[in-house]
């Protein structure tokens, strides 16, 4: 039988692991936590990856990382996923002159912006870009 690889934590730790599990910002983040302290308890990786889900090469990665990082350890790094298509240092200027140009309609923005920058994208992105940059679009810097 394998030995079971577990973490020793201090009540302080703890009560940070059992916060972010229960109050953290992603649910990756809750689940890295919660996986943190079923194995503080003693649990198999099996065991952990019944009760979360993934597999016992993640819980292992997971705590090795909180062992050698701590708390920040869990945390996605900065950086990672795909960009957005619309970026707003470049095209925020553009995106505004179309969209007061064609403020009742979105489609007709976006088929603008898409021939003016040459990206393709959805009437959903554009409009979660609108959602992201608000105040700047409507000119309430303050």
């Amino acid at each position: 039988m394998a030995k079971i690889k577990s973490v020793v934590l201090s009540e302080a730790e703890r009560a940070v692991l059992e916060k972010g599990a229960r109050d953290g910002k992603t649910f990756a983040y809750r689940k890295r936590c919660h996986m943190i302290l079923l194995k503080a308890d003693g649990r198999t990786s099996k065991a952990v990856i019944q009760e979360v889900g993934g597999c016992e090469v993640v819980v292992n990665n997971w705590l090795k990382r909180y062992e050698e990082q701590g708390i920040e350890g869990l945390v996605m790094r900065a950086g990672r996923g795909r960009r957005s298509i619309l970026q707003s240092e470049s095209d925020l200027e553009t995106v505004r002159h179309c969209v007061q140009k064609n403020r009742q309609k979105v489609s007709l923005a976006r088929a603008e912006l898409q021939e003016t920058l040459g990206k393709e994208f959805s009437v959903l992105t554009l409009k979660r870009f609108l959602k992201k940059t608000v105040a700047d679009i409507n000119g309430l810097d303050g």
